[in-house]
């Protein structure tokens, strides 16, 4: 008798699980699951893995990159959704999982409570301060536009700077909805402030950031804290032109201006150039009205000047009159004077003549031979009596020079130090001392010391030596003495 279990069916590990698998999709082919996000991984692929949970349960949850880049708004953790999917299985782990085809959120309550998070945090931060706005410039040079680049949105912007006054515009093609929107978003605004101003591309003078209008899921991806810090970073003035006129988002508050439409961001980064040129045109129109009133009331004070003033004819009659009679005049005077320069020419050359010249050279010979032969006697007077001066003074000298003094009989007393003593009482006895004579130094002791009851200082007593020879005073040459 066989075994009850010998009639059942044997299953292989794969033909089990895909078994399973066929039974949960078939009875959970499409479901519709709300709860909240759990952990939310981003692969490398693109494709998203999350959970859904709630209380007590937790469905790992997958969302295939194709359909995560559909999504209006980034999945966060926290974040309450509504989920549409099916149910499957994968066999390689004994898991089943909800493959994900839409997410949306549970209510607008649930990301306007994130939104208004998140602005809190970020205006906390300061980056929405108006200190930190930057003035538009008047007429830039160059736009730089960051959108889709196959929108209606740059196609407006494109039409609106034509008809109002065409510029360079510079399109930063990125996603503005989706997976990765938000981080293309921010790396184009970085990107235009990172050009380099004098490159071969112009770096723009001011930027708009554009997207059409949509919900608030459409719009999430520049609610993104990356997309408000590079807008809040951006060195380049920044236009705000997302959504309709009512649609707000957080770059709304960060940007330096903000635009109801793209459109209006176009109005507002270029003046109309009709207005402009029709401005120029009334400007110039009444610069040149004003200049011919000027020219006028000129011309008019010149006419009243000139009345007052006599005719030119009249000033030059009197001027016309003088000049003909001093041309009249002109050709006599003309004529005397040549005449007496021509009779003071002729005196001059008479004594031009040889004859003439002779006598006066021999006149002003003779009057130089007796001014020499008078010169001679002169100078020798001047000679001794400017000798006479000279012996005059020396002698004086001589009689004032210690020299004299000491020829008579006196002798100088210096110390060892080589100062001169003037008084004897300092002197010690044995101290050494230098004589100085007429002729000769010599070295002498003091002897002794001064006596008590002689208070009065010695004097000096002539020293008798032989009188010396007189000497012959050396003969002065003739004519020899002091100039002066």
């Amino acid at each position: 008798m066989n075994s009850p279990a010998g009639n059942i069916h044997e299953f292989t590990v794969s033909e089990l699980a895909g078994s399973l698998k066929r039974t949960v999709e078939d009875a959970f082919g499409h479901v519709r699951v709300r709860g909240e996000l759990g952990r939310v991984v981003v692969a490398k692929s693109g494709h998203v893995y999350f959970d859904i949970k709630d209380e007590r349960s937790v469905i790992a949850s997958i969302a295939w990159k194709g359909t995560a880049a559909r999504f209006r708004f980034r999945p966060e953790e926290g974040l309450e959704v509504i989920i549409e999917g099916r149910m499957s299985t994968y066999p390689g782990r004994s898991q089943y999982q909800l493959i994900v085809e839409t997410m949306e959120p549970a209510g607008a309550g649930a990301l306007m409570a994130l939104l208004e998070e998140r602005k809190k945090k970020l205006a906390g931060e300061g980056l929405f301060a108006p200190e930190r706005k930057q003035p538009l410039p008047f007429l830039p040079k160059t736009i730089g536009v960051v959108t889709s680049p196959t929108g209606a949105v740059i196609r407006d912007i494109l039409h609106r700077l034509r008809d109002r006054f065409p510029r360079q515009v510079l399109l930063w093609p990125v996603l503005v909805q989706g997976d990765g929107a938000a981080e293309q978003v921010a790396a184009a605004i970085r990107g235009f402030n990172a050009m380099d101003p004098d490159g071969d591309v112009p770096r723009p003078d001011v930027l708009i950031v554009a997207r059409g209008g949509g919900s608030i899921e459409d719009l999430w991806g520049f609610n993104e804290e990356v997309v408000v810090r590079a807008v809040a970073d951006s060195n380049i003035p920044l236009i705000s032109a997302v959504g309709h006129e009512t649609d707000t988002t957080l770059i709304d508050y960060a940007s330096d201006r903000r635009a109801p439409t793209p459109t209006g961001a176009a109005e507002m980064a270029v003046p109309v150039r009709a207005e402009l040129k029709a401005q120029l045109d009334t400007l110039g129109g009444r610069l040149v009205a004003s200049l011919s009133r000027l020219i006028e009331r000129r011309r008019t004070d010149l006419r009243s000047a000139a009345r007052a003033l006599p005719r030119p004819t009249a000033l030059l009659e009197l001027k016309r009159q003088r000049f003909d009679m001093a041309a009249d005049r002109l050709d006599g005077a003309l004529l005397n004077h040549a005449a007496e320069k021509r009779a003071r020419l002729l005196v001059l050359a008479a004594g031009l003549k040889p004859a003439a010249l002779g006598r006066d050279i021999q006149q002003r010979r003779q009057r130089a031979h007796d001014r020499g032969e008078r010169l001679q006697p002169a100078m020798q007077r001047l000679l001794r009596d400017q000798r006479r001066t000279l012996d005059s003074w020396s002698a004086r000298l001589n009689s004032l020079s210690h020299q004299s003094v000491l020829s008579r009989g006196f002798v100088l007393v210096y110390d060892q130090s080589g100062k001169l003593v003037r008084d004897g009482l300092h002197l010690k006895a044995g101290a050494k001392v230098d004589l100085e004579f007429a002729d000769a130094r010599r070295q002498a002791v003091i002897d002794g010391s001064p006596s008590q009851e002689n208070t009065e200082p010695a004097r000096a007593q002539p020293v008798k030596r032989p009188p010396a020879k007189p000497k012959k005073p050396k003969p002065r040459p003739e004519g020899q003495g002091t100039l002066f």
